[in-house]
């Protein structure tokens, strides 16, 4: 595959174990209310499904496209295609990300959502790479794993919409 290769930097398993205990965190902290998941597509779908099948409280979900790359770079631009079903007017929104490392696609969706005006928003990613953050403040309030500066695929993440399919996150090495 053009001299690529792959290294698993987390197992199938390690990221089941991760996403069932973010799970139980926000079951806790949602705890009587219902929730509005917003998943960033195209990337956190994957981690979506496994998320919502752990949650012990009623949610709803709806989507939203956000483009920023073209191989392994930022463009440095969000392009964003809402693709809502439902009202985000004063409801508990969680945003369901994949990845956040330069931040930019999360300051694009907090501007765009807060528009809306949600009675709370708040932010689960299952990577944060923080030393590539270029949007100041960012903090996710739920992680799944905190990784190093390396360009990762599987589990829903891609290069050029390839290795989506992958259930370990890999390290991909050109």
């Amino acid at each position: 595959m053009n001299g690529e290769h792959l290294e698993v930097l987390l197992t199938r398993e390690q990221i089941s174990e991760r996403v069932k205990e973010l799970a139980e965190s926000i079951s806790q902290n949602y705890e009587g209310k219902e929730l509005l998941l917003i998943c960033v597509l195209k990337g956190a779908v994957v981690f979506l499904a496994d998320l919502i099948r752990n949650l012990r409280i009623p949610t709803q979900v709806d989507f939203i496209g956000a483009s920023s790359y073209a191989g392994e770079t930022s463009r440095g631009e969000v392009n964003l295609a809402p693709l809502f079903s439902s009202s985000v007017h004063d409801k508990e929104v969680l945003i369901v990300e994949d990845i956040i490392d330069s931040g930019l696609t999360y300051r694009a969706l907090t501007n765009y959502l807060a528009r809306l005006e949600p009675a709370n928003l708040r932010l689960c990613t299952l990577l944060n790479k923080p030393s590539q953050r270029r949007a100041e403040l960012i903090k996710p309030d739920y992680v799944g794993f905190t990784i190093p500066d390396k360009f990762v695929v599987g589990y829903g993440l891609d290069y050029n919409e390839r290795y989506r399919e992958l259930q370990d996150i890999c390290v991909l090495v050109t």
